[in-house]
């Protein structure tokens, strides 16, 4: 009978090894060098278990022995580390004005970043090619090594295709292209609206470390939102969550006939877009006193200005505010992180007033902090979402 049930499931001791497997190397990628005995401890495996985990990974050539640890008693013990080279994966961002990307080690260091200008280049698929080729070369990583592409883009991208369903910014960016890039790149791509993104860097080393349920605002030449519940990004059912720039507010008209049809962009006039957008902040600091080539240049004069910059951090604030309240009666989210270009300027001189404002007209204010994320956020959340799919594909393998 024992033997019997035995033959019944003869995939057990392959499916425990693969556990075994996994849980061992994603402690090294988590924690960096160990030795055989503290793998063993930390996932609870017995040395001779812990033993022939590593030799199948040594052998998969995931892992090597990087070192020695000295022992109080005995002989030193080997060091295991992951073989950083052992894949790699890219990060994009594509923007109107330009395109940057990233290529990393399984380990997720950086070994290159470049950017580029369109300069009239519309077909996306030379455009990213030419940049996932131009950063391999800098990295010195051929195309083929590549585990996880992923691109953080502008617009609404449908999670039940991965197209882009929409984007003001880049029109060219239409349903088919994502088939076409991952024919290009010969293999799969993953595109992702950039706020999204930003989230994903912010939970992972920002300000939302270690939290669940909270929400990521983003104010640059638009206004998006990210809401993050249960630790996993909320898209909708359509990709369209998030679209906070739609947002009717006090004071200003209704976004006007946001249908989107064949051949036209849905319209962004009016709603909250028209208090936030990189124009309207830019023409109120214009009222104020303060120019710039930007709107964040003209937030940072208001900031430097002192006592002379409150009026305008404060009219930017309860603008803010309004989209911010509104989210949060809905969703309560507990945090909200502030990011993108104005926000960094503001610093913690918006985070503050958006903070006090938002309390005076949400029944439960939540924490308001301003994102950490050093360098570029949304190429950062491209490059951790490509890591993910990477260890994915190498834990299953």
């Amino acid at each position: 009978m024992g033997s019997r049930s035995m033959e019944r499931r003869p995939g057990v001791p392959r499916l425990l090894r693969e556990i075994n497997d996994r849980a061992a190397l994603e402690l090294l990628l988590a924690s960096g060098p160990l030795t055989r005995g503290q793998i063993g401890e930390l996932t609870g495996l017995s040395k001779v278990t812990a033993s022939q985990t590593l030799a199948r990974l040594e052998e998969r050539g995931l892992v090597e022995v990087v070192g020695e640890q000295a022992g109080n008693r005995g002989p030193n013990a080997a060091l295991y580390g992951v073989i950083a080279s052992c894949a790699y994966v890219a990060g994009l961002e594509v923007g109107p004005d330009r395109v940057s990307a990233a290529i990393a080690d399984i380990n997720g260091d950086v070994v290159a970043e470049v950017t580029a200008s369109p300069e009239g280049q519309d077909d996306p698929v030379s455009l990213v090619h030419a940049a996932v080729v131009k950063a391999c070369r800098s990295a010195k990583v051929a195309l083929s090594r590549l585990r996880g592409v992923v691109i953080g883009t502008p617009g609404v991208v449908d999670p039940r295709t991965g197209d882009v369903r929409f984007s003001f910014d880049l029109p060219q960016w239409h349903e088919g292209i994502h088939e076409a890039l991952a024919r290009d790149l010969r293999r799969d791509v993953t595109i992702e609206n950039d706020v999204n993104l930003a989230a994903i860097a912010e939970r992972a080393k920002g300000s939302a470390q270690e939290v669940d349920d909270f929400v990521l605002v983003w104010v640059g030449r638009g206004i998006g939102l990210a809401v993050v519940l249960g630790g996993r990004l909320h898209r909708g059912r359509s990709g369209s969550a998030g679209e906070i720039g739609y947002l009717p507010v006090p004071g200003v008209p209704l976004a006007d006939d946001v249908r989107a049809v064949p051949g036209r962009l849905p319209s962004l006039g009016g709603g909250l877009q028209s208090l936030v957008s990189s124009e309207a902040v830019t023409e109120l600091a214009r009222g104020h006193g303060f120019a710039g080539d930007t709107a964040a240049d003209c937030v940072t004069a208001a900031v430097a200005a002192g006592t002379a910059g409150e009026p305008l951090l404060d009219e930017v604030a309860s603008r803010l505010a309004l989209g911010v309240a509104s989210v949060c009666v809905v969703l309560d989210p507990g945090l909200v992180v502030l990011a993108g270009e104005v926000c960094r300027a503001g610093g913690a001189a918006l985070t503050t007033r958006v903070e006090e404002a938002v309390a005076r007209i949400c029944p439960v204010p939540p924490q308001v902090v301003t994102g950490r994320v050093e360098g570029n956020p949304v190429l950062r959340g491209a490059v951790l979402a490509a890591l993910d799919q990477a260890r994915e594909e190498i834990f299953t393998a």
